[in-house]
C-alpha cells in the first residue's frame, strides 16, 4: 500500500527587519518546510484569517511596529486558533517559554541557523494534532 504524499510543514514567519525575515524563510525552506511570512501583526493576522488551516507554526519577533506585538500576536493566534504551534524570538526581550501562551517556546537573538531549525522541529514533534 501507498502512502499518501505528505504536504510540508508551513511556517509562518512574522518579522519587521526585512533582512531577518528573509534569513529566517530561507533557512526554514533549506530544511524542507513551507513558509509564508508577514512584516507586521496587522498583516499577519489578515493572513491567519485566510490561511488559518494550513499554519503549524508561527515563528515571531516580539518588537515590531503596529497595534500588537509579538507576545500579542502569538497570544491571539493561539486564541483564535488553538492548534497553532508558537515559536517567539526576540534580540531586547528577555522571555521565558512561561511567558507563552500554549507551551510556546522562546528563542533569544541572535540565534543559530540550527537553533531555529530544532525548536521547529521539536515544536512539531511535540505539538498537539488538529
Amino acid at each position: 500500500m501507498t502512502e499518501a504524499p505528505t504536504s510540508p510543514t508551513l511556517i509562518f514567519v512574522v518579522e519587521d527587519q526585512a533582512l531577518l525575515r528573509m534569513e529566517a524563510v530561507d533557512l526554514l525552506q533549506e530544511a524542507g518546510f513551507e513558509t509564508i511570512d508577514a512584516e507586521n501583526s496587522d498583516f499577519a493576522l489578515e493572513i491567519m484569517r485566510l490561511r488559518w488551516r494550513e499554519v503549524r507554526v508561527l515563528f515571531t519577533d516580539v518588537q515590531m511596529p503596529g497595534r500588537m506585538d509579538g507576545v500579542d500576536l502569538a497570544t491571539e493566534v493561539h486564541r483564535c486558533w488553538p492548534h497553532v504551534l508558537l515559536l517567539v524570538t526576540s534580540g531586547g526581550v528577555a522571555l521565558t517559554d512561561e511567558d507563552l501562551p500554549d507551551h510556546g517556546k522562546f528563542l533569544p537573538k541572535p540565534y543559530q541557523a540550527s537553533t531555529l531549525i530544532s525548536q521547529v522541529r521539536g515544536l512539531i514533534a511535540r505539538g498537539h494534532s488538529y
